[in-house]
């Protein structure tokens, strides 16, 4: 079952993923027989809420990416279910279940910005053509409508009407993303997924990107799955967090909650590499000991019982449960009620 039916902020529960799973598999030999799987993303549970930003942070290859791919089917998921609603009035809609051709019908509604702002615009388009294109694939607009469109969203993003004509190599990085995020909001989306979209960024530009996209929230009423690794820069956007680990969900809860009460050890461990302000503040940094685990062929029990100190008999055999240790505090650890965990103080 999923975490929720309905939003614990008295909102609509937009997007709803149950037992999510997408596992690549491992061909070998002349015949390329499956020998095995990877398990990129592993029975994950989660919902968020209209409105609100969930961040989405982890280890890089801990399949932060490939769950928001899953989410928007850019890439086909093994099992489990995704459901949107997109307005009060309709129904939830699996779309783990819909063909092609009605997939393409919603696929306006969700939209992703990119990591790389370069590698993610056609260098063989102008900015009029990449933001336009959206709009003429979905027939949502042609003509001088078309045009007035994109003037409008260049304006709202902060980029000048007057280089429409120009290519994307003769904008610098900051202002390819802010290309990027018009393009995501040409064909005006419910919902999106950012993959990192500001970590290849200079650091003042991406506090702009950040601003500018908690303003579009607010004036456009967005949702956003925000993934990065940067957990000052997830503190800073998220209303809810989620930490993944080799596939899994291990932790969910608000941000001032998970950042002050942490109830995962790989949580804490993650918490105390966040820089502090003070420099004449100590940092008691966890270093976790061992390698993360091969989603290949992972530990049994918990994933993450190697590299825990905190790691008892059961822990190596018997997998944890995803439980609700407190209203709206997801875990999947053994001892999460138990274990005193630091968080940033």
């Amino acid at each position: 079952m999923s975490n929720a039916s309905n939003g614990s902020n008295g909102k609509r529960t937009l997007l709803e993923v149950d037992q999510l799973r997408k596992y690549f598999p491992i061909e070998k030999g002349f015949l390329r027989r499956v020998a095995g799987h990877v398990k990129a993303v592993d029975r994950i549970n989660l919902y968020i809420n209209e409105g609100e930003t969930l961040g989405l942070v982890g280890e890089s290859g801990c399949g932060k990416t490939t769950l928001g791919r899953c989410i928007l089917r850019a890439i086909e998921p093994t099992d489990g279910s995704i459901k949107f609603q997109f307005s009060a009035d309709d129904e939830s809609l699996d779309i783990t279940q819909l063909d092609k051709r009605r997939l393409r019908a919603i696929r306006r509604h969700m939209q992703m910005i990119f990591q790389d702002p370069y590698s993610s615009l056609d260098p063989r388009m102008t900015v009029l053509d990449i933001v336009a294109e959206p709009l003429v694939s979905n027939k949502l607009a042609r003509g001088q409508e078309l045009e007035d469109r994109v003037k409008d969203l260049m304006r709202v993003v902060g980029l000048e009407v007057k280089h429409l004509k120009r290519y994307p190599h003769a904008f610098s990085g900051g202002q390819r993303q802010r290309i990027g995020i018009a393009r995501a909001l040409a064909p005006r989306p419910e919902f999106i997924v950012c993959d990192e979209a500001v970590s290849a960024l200079d650091v003042s530009i991406q506090a702009q990107i950040l601003n500018l996209l908690q303003d579009l929230q607010a004036e456009f009423n967005l949702t956003y799955l925000f993934i990065a690794h940067d957990l000052s820069v997830i503190e800073h956007i998220s209303d809810r967090v989620g930490v993944m680990y080799v596939g899994k969900m291990v932790e969910l809860a608000e941000t001032e909650e998970l950042f002050s009460s942490p109830k995962h050890p790989y949580t804490e461990a993650l918490l105390s590499a966040v820089p502090q302000p003070d420099p004449e503040t100590k940092m008691d940094r966890i270093i976790l000991p061992g390698e993360v685990a091969n989603p290949a062929n992972p530990p049994s029990g918990c994933y993450f019982h190697p590299r825990c100190v905190y790691a008892k008999d059961e822990c190596k055999t018997v997998e944890p449960e995803w439980q609700e240790v407190e209203p709206g505090h997801f875990a999947a650890c053994h001892f999460a009620k138990e274990l005193s965990l630091k968080g940033v103080q």
